[in-house]
């Protein structure tokens, strides 16, 4: 985790910058996919304001606390950042039950079923791509299977979603 602390308006202190990273440390605890973390501390007048700001996976997260005193408010800002990073965490976890299920009564893997609502019977006639496409058209589908006047390859053009045609051929390996 990368740590970057900004001091507004105060003197960044050896104290300060420690217990920053030891609340930064407790944060990393909860949910250790934190990819940085950035705390901005500042004084304006007498109020004492602090700003966290985590990124974690696809997600940022941002905190922000005044006090007259600076660690109070860095305590407040750490400990809503806290709060949004349990709740955060909380929804990837799984609330449903989950049954046991004994694996001795299962003898065989069965995979989804396959079913075939329709099988049609192709006359392949040797024909070229652009007979093909012009066949597809007539009747009506998004692709036709044709065997290759010149090759005598069994081929299949297609539709694709930008209108344009697309072409399947076999490759020996």
């Amino acid at each position: 985790m990368r740590i970057h602390i900004v001091a507004r308006k105060i003197k960044m202190t050896k104290p300060i910058k420690d217990f920053i990273e030891s609340k930064l440390s407790k944060l990393h605890e909860y949910l250790d996919n934190i990819v940085w973390a950035q705390v901005i501390v500042s004084v304006e007048k007498k109020i004492h304001s602090a700003e966290v700001v985590v990124h974690a996976g696809h997600q940022t997260m941002k905190a922000a606390a005044e006090s007259d005193e600076m660690y109070s408010a860095i305590d407040k800002a750490m400990d809503k950042m806290e709060a949004q990073i349990k709740k955060y965490k909380e929804r990837f976890t799984d609330h449903h039950a989950t049954e046991t299920v004994d694996l001795g009564e299962f003898t065989t893997l069965v995979g989804p079923e396959i079913r075939f609502s329709v099988i049609k019977d192709v006359p392949l006639k040797p024909m070229n791509k652009e007979e093909a496409v012009m066949e597809m058209e007539k009747v009506g589908y998004n692709f036709w299977m044709f065997m290759d006047r010149g090759s005598k390859q069994l081929q299949v053009v297609f539709k694709r979603l930008d209108s344009t045609y697309g072409l399947l051929q076999p490759v020996k390996k």
